[in-house]
């Protein structure tokens, strides 16, 4: 009989991974029972959570995969990174770099799953090229996908990059033009949606953008789709090949989560 169940978590302070553990003996056999092994695995929002919750169906005999629903990015990556929390699936790589940066961090990308259309939108234009002079654009404030944002500006030539900076590390220092004057305000990715009822322009995610009715494919000025910013699985380094990871590896690269992420036409498969 199949071992594997779902669970989800919505409350920080549940129970971590739970080991296997044998039933009570009743007397009536010598077998032994063993309990699944609970592997928890946060993530912050659809379709994330729908992987998650798919690859829990995939998970092989033996596991049990628990979602742990976080509200934010950063505390996504400090419950795996603490050891509260066994994984994530919530970010690109790029974005994972720099957390391990600047806090010391030992997360690694372990399973690509899926990719995602990136775009910028607007509520008042239908055009990039309608874009005004002194238009306020908002972009995300981490740096990696910050220069994401810019790259995608300097392609279309609503700005124009220094030639020496790497566009992916590119910040609002390293534009050497800026014909149409516009003003950048950068915010946290969570924030972006409020920004999209004020700003001219907004860089947004399509996992947060789909909130408010749109998507990259009917309703973004600029959209790009970058094999860099995969989304991937992500847990500690000391965890990267252990059997856990292992098991996880497999039902996230599974026909199940393949048909979620088919079913989603803002992703692509990674796998």
């Amino acid at each position: 009989m199949r071992t594997s169940r779902l669970g989800i978590a919505v409350v920080l302070g549940a129970a971590i991974a739970l080991t296997g553990c044998s039933a009570p003996d009743t007397g009536e056999s010598d077998a032994v029972t063993d309990e699944p092994v609970v592997i928890q695995v946060a993530a912050v929002t659809s379709p994330m959570t729908d992987v998650v919750l798919a690859a829990g169906e995939a998970i092989e005999d033996g596991y049990e995969i628990e979602l742990v629903e976080i509200s934010d990015y950063i505390t996504a990556n400090n419950v795996v990174n603490d050891g509260d929390v066994y994984a994530n699936f919530s970010q690109h790589v790029p974005y994972m770099e720099l957390f391990n940066e600047a806090n010391n961090g030992t997360l690694t990308g372990v399973q690509p799953v899926y990719n995602f259309d990136i775009a910028f939108y607007s509520k008042t234009l239908d055009d990039i090229a309608e874009l005004p002079d002194a238009a306020t654009i908002a972009v995300p404030n981490d740096s990696a996908n910050l220069g994401r944002a810019l790259k995608l500006l300097d392609t279309e030539g609503v700005i124009t990059l220094d030639e020496g900076v790497d566009p992916y590390a590119a910040t609002v220092k390293d534009i050497a033009e800026n014909p149409k004057n516009v003003e950048f305000l950068e915010v946290p990715i969570a924030s972006l949606n409020a920004a999209y009822e004020e700003a001219d322009l907004v860089f947004q995610w399509p996992s947060h953008i789909a909130a408010l009715g749109l998507t990259p494919e009917e309703d973004g000025l600029i959209t790009e789709t970058d094999d860099r910013f995969a989304l991937y699985l992500v847990v500690r380094e000391e965890n990267a090949k252990s059997a856990e990871t292992e098991a996880l590896k497999k039902a996230f690269a599974s026909d199940e989560v393949r048909e979620v992420i088919e079913s989603n036409g803002t992703i692509d498969v990674a796998f």
